[in-house]
């Protein structure tokens, strides 16, 4: 499996919504794995809330024997179901307490995942190592730089390598985030791509999330170089009954919650 590299030759600093985000989830690491990880499973591959399943989906084609990477991957959760179907996987995360819950749940299951920390914007592995790419709500939505993320992606890949992608679906941000019957009513220009931010008292930034409308995303896709070749808008299963955030079986029957990307180096 392919190492981390020493590029780029020095570790850019992080950009203030990397900093901000690897600080959040560096103190909200424990709590989301607790409230989360039943629904994610120590080794399983749901890409998104709406609990869409790569084990059934099959988004990222035959894996055996391919050289994989999990771009922001929390406890790499996705990386370990991908590692039992017989990939080679590496898997990176900017939050240094995930990747600890990585540790653990290699020491709970007994199968290790080889994790590193790193920000997406400054991949440290080197060109052409993988096969695949995959992204499940990681990364993406926190940085301030996505094109750079998927240049990137595309400098890792091999000729002909897949990057497949989640993220909130950019009609949410037209709507409160609200599961409730007021998330069902547009408050808020689509076109305001103002992002959504915390700050401390002090008024430091220490979370920040990024909105793209669908253009931005298929012409920051055209503009790395990565062709587009499917996306799916995964509706809400029968049955599903799990509220996670502004998710949920109510908002899941009448709007998209996820948009996944599917992508190819030429």
């Amino acid at each position: 499996m392919p190492s981390p590299s020493s590029h780029p030759e020095e570790t850019p600093a992080l950009s203030p919504s990397s900093r901000a985000n690897r600080g959040w989830w560096d103190g909200n690491a424990d709590d989301y794995q607790v409230e989360h990880g039943s629904f994610l499973r120590d080794d399983g591959f749901v890409w998104g809330p709406e609990g869409l399943d790569e084990a059934d989906a099959r988004l990222l084609g035959d894996v055996r024997g391919r050289r994989v990477l999990e771009i922001g991957c929390g406890a790499a959760q996705c990386a370990r179901w991908l590692a039992g179907q017989g990939a080679r996987v590496a898997a990176f995360d900017i939050s240094h307490r995930q990747l600890r819950h990585s540790q653990r749940i290699d020491l709970d299951t007994g199968m290790r995942v080889p994790v590193v920390q790193a920000d997406a914007e400054a991949l440290p592995f080197a060109g052409g190592s993988f096969d695949v790419a995959c992204s499940a709500y990681g990364a993406l939505p926190f940085v301030a730089d996505p094109l750079a993320v998927f240049r990137e992606v595309r400098r890792v890949l091999r000729p002909g390598g897949r990057f497949v992608f989640s993220v909130s679906h950019p009609v949410r941000w037209a709507f409160p985030d609200d599961p409730g019957p007021r998330g069902l009513t547009s408050d808020r220009s689509y076109f305001d791509r103002t992002p959504y931010e915390e700050r401390d008292e002090r008024g430091v930034l220490t979370y920040v999330e990024h909105h793209r409308t669908m253009a931005d995303w298929v012409n920051l896709l055209a503009a790395s170089g990565l062709t587009i070749a499917g996306l799916v808008e995964p509706e809400w299963p029968e049955g599903h009954e799990r509220v996670w955030g502004g998710w949920s079986p109510l908002r899941g029957r009448h709007l998209p919650g996820t948009a996944i990307f599917t992508c190819v180096k030429g």
